[in-house]
């Protein structure tokens, strides 16, 4: 059982505490997987004091939201949680679309929803695959990436890209996909459920990753809520709470899923509530990529808001001007005057962008609301009465990406 801090770290004065020593665990460790540093305070194996360092991999990611338009800038939130990319596209252009009051094509709601939920898909296999790797267990990562490698294809087809798509657009997408992709959809879909009884065979009845997972780095319910934790870290410790539901957006207002929650608050609930999240994303593609409407995937061109299709740019007058219009850097969008937060369920939680207009077609302000921004500053919390070798389950269980922590 995990030590309270009071007894971890004995009432001695002045001088006594000589045999707490400090570690640093990062930024260079194969358990952070990233730039992530941990000034740790240990007494022999006891972990009874921690300090995140951050700030490794700061990129001026938020700074560049100032200079460059509203559709240039989906390549950078690409790369802010790069394990899945699509979703940190949809929550941007989500929150650009809400300042133009856009309101998208039916079709396009239910393509962003398919790349929502296969995002999910594909952070969740990393995180729990990775997870476990750091615990010893090899294999169910090998499965894990063997179907994010389907996703990367599905990608690809839609977009070009495998990794790094950017494939959403001010009121709408790149391009519209083909019955090639909906069939690779489907197969995904009829695929996912063997590979997810694998991996839960090979982990779930692992004795030594249940045990190294259950009862460690407990956070209640309460704390869950003060410290404002959300997404899965959240729905673990009994938070129901969940954007698609609460606030519903693209098409999860006409879909049927369920809201996967547990009460334990441990590295092991968090575990099973990915795990339960994936099979309920898969629900969700099966039934988005069934019922997928037909029309257009942007908002119409009249708007002045979309890019013009390249048939329409080689063949049209009008088509050609308003794509000089929306390129050229002395004309763009003529935006709003005001500020605006959207934000949509990521994969990690609540994933938000503050955008502040001043008329043009870039952004005086570009803010993000990272979810691991929050969940980081949690693990003083959970670590502290731990063992030195819990580190990697807790730092697992939380799925901190660098790149979306330092901006």
């Amino acid at each position: 059982m995990p030590l309270k801090l009071a007894d971890a770290i004995p009432e001695t004065g002045g001088e006594g505490r000589e045999f707490l020593w400090n570690l640093n665990f990062g930024p260079q460790h194969p358990a952070t997987h990233t730039t992530l540093r941990l000034i740790l305070t240990l007494e022999g194996e006891v972990v009874v004091h921690a300090v995140p360092d951050i700030g490794y991999l700061h990129s001026g990611f938020e700074k560049l939201g100032e200079h460059l338009d509203f559709n240039q800038y989906v390549t950078i939130v690409d790369r802010m949680n790069y394990i899945s990319p699509v979703s940190n596209e949809i929550s941007w252009h989500h929150t650009v679309e809400k300042l133009f009051e856009i309101e998208l094509t039916p079709r396009c709601k239910y393509i962003r929803t398919i790349f929502a939920e296969l995002m999910r898909i594909h952070d969740h296999l990393l995180c729990c695959g990775a997870a476990a790797l750091d615990l010893g267990a090899f294999t169910a990562f090998l499965y894990a990436f063997t179907l994010r490698e389907k996703i990367n294809d599905i990608c690809e087809r839609a977009s070009g890209q495998r990794f790094h798509p950017s494939y959403t657009r001010v009121g709408g997408l790149l391009k519209d996909v083909d019955d090639h992709w909906i069939a690779q959809v489907r197969d995904f879909v009829r695929s996912f459920p063997k590979t997810h009884a694998e991996v839960m065979k090979l982990l779930q009845r692992n004795r030594i990753f249940v045990d190294r997972c259950r009862g460690i780095g407990v956070l209640s319910r309460e704390e869950a809520i003060n410290r404002s934790v959300t997404g899965p870290i959240a729905r673990a410790s009994g938070v129901t709470r969940d954007l698609r539901k609460d606030e519903p957006y693209l098409a999860y207002g006409d879909l049927d899923f369920k809201v996967v929650c547990a009460t334990e608050g441990d590295c092991y609930s968090r575990f099973l509530v990915r795990m339960e999240e994936m099979v309920e994303s898969n629900r969700l593609i099966h039934q988005a990529v069934e019922n997928i409407p037909c029309g257009p995937i942007n908002v119409d061109v009249e708007t002045k808001i979309p890019l013009p299709n390249q048939l329409s740019v080689y063949r049209s007058i009008e088509g050609l001007i308003q794509h000089f219009e929306l390129n050229m850097t002395n004309r763009k969008w003529n935006a709003p005057v005001e500020e605006v937060y959207a934000a949509t369920e990521s994969p990690n939680g609540e994933l938000g962008f503050y955008i502040v207009s001043d008329g043009s077609g870039v952004a005086y302000r570009a803010r993000t609301r990272p979810p691991s921004f929050i969940h980081f500053s949690l693990f003083p919390h959970l670590i502290v009465g731990h063992q030195l070798s819990d580190v990697p389950a807790i730092l697992g269980s939380i799925n901190i990406i660098a790149a979306e922590l330092d901006r």
